[in-house]
């Protein structure tokens, strides 16, 4: 199976270090969600091809280069001129990340018409995050996944700061879901998505539920932190994977990885839910050792699943 992971590449800044209250340090990691998916897919071993918008600046040569040496095929990548989109990444004293972002006019929202190619039914489309969501491109993502005949799943990975109008980002996931679901794809989300969607963090798992049923998914993903994995159907039937207990350095790209590591296992067997999940968590318990997103080998995930 060949997978098309579609959506924003962007530099995250990170702080590295106060040097004084007139400078600091910050280091420029490469990032965006649909782009660590990407490279963690390709570095467990799995056919990839990274859609998206790549600047020709610096910036934009250093998210190909990675891309590239992760072994991500980016024959369909879009080359462009735009300036490279930026996140200012903030942490918190358990490590978990939020982020302020920089995309007016810049290469990762910009999509044009006639930029998405046409896949296969043999394919498998991934795609989400703020790629999705903002405009201009977010048109053209939602055309692209109403016509593909590609296997699909989207992660949510709502950014509240990007677009704070509750009513207005749901209704654009609402979009998004119904094309997903045409096919019977899936969503998945983290309990704090769902919880700012709906402004309500009783039920997060009651909320996939029913969107799973009123969306036509196969599945909805919900992850819980350290608390492990839900995958719920539409017939309200939940399977449900522990979380691994690990020293956390920092979250940066942890829901990404789990995507990568759930996909490399259900394309193999979409049978067994709970192995795909297992994978998925094993390989997200391995990211969050790691400062920024640095995802995991197939062995490594291997030896963590033994």
């Amino acid at each position: 199976m060949r997978f098309v992971v579609c959506g924003e590449a962007l530099i995250d800044l990170m702080p590295e270090e106060m040097i004084s209250p007139a400078e600091s340090r910050w280091i420029a990691r490469s990032g965006g969600g649909p782009f660590n998916t990407a490279t963690a897919l390709a570095k467990l071993g799995l056919d990839t091809r990274f859609l998206g918008r790549l600047s020709t600046d610096t910036f934009g040569r250093q998210l190909r280069s990675h891309l590239e040496g992760a072994g991500v095929d980016l024959s369909i990548a879009v080359p462009t001129e735009d300036p490279t989109s930026l996140a200012v990444v903030s942490l918190d004293t358990q490590g978990r990340a939020s982020y302020h972002f920089h995309f007016a006019g810049t290469s990762a929202f910009n999509w044009a018409p006639g930029e998405l190619p046409d896949l296969d039914a043999d394919d498998w489309l991934h795609f989400g995050s703020i790629g999705a969501i903002i405009a201009p491109g977010a048109r053209q993502v939602l055309d692209f996944v109403r016509r593909t005949d590609a296997g699909v799943s989207f992660d949510l990975n709502v950014r509240p700061s990007t677009l704070p109008d509750r009513a207005e980002y749901f209704g654009l996931i609402s979009d998004l879901l119904t094309a997903v679901g045409k096919n019977g794809g899936i969503a998945k989300a983290s309990d704090e998505d769902i919880a700012w969607l709906v402004d309500d963090d009783s039920d997060p798992l009651g909320y996939a539920e029913g969107w799973a049923a009123e969306y036509g998914l196969s599945m909805f993903i919900v992850t819980l932190g350290p608390d492990g994995v839900v995958a719920v159907k539409p017939d309200g039937r939940r399977i449900q994977v522990p979380g691994r207990r690990v020293d956390v350095v920092d979250t940066v790209g942890a829901g990404d990885t789990f995507m990568a590591g759930f996909l490399s296992a259900y394309a193999e067997d979409p049978t067994d839910v709970e192995a795909a999940l297992a994978r998925g968590v094993a390989a997200a318990a391995i990211v969050c050792t790691r400062k920024g997103a640095q995802p995991p080998t197939a062995a490594e995930v291997d030896a963590l699943l033994v």
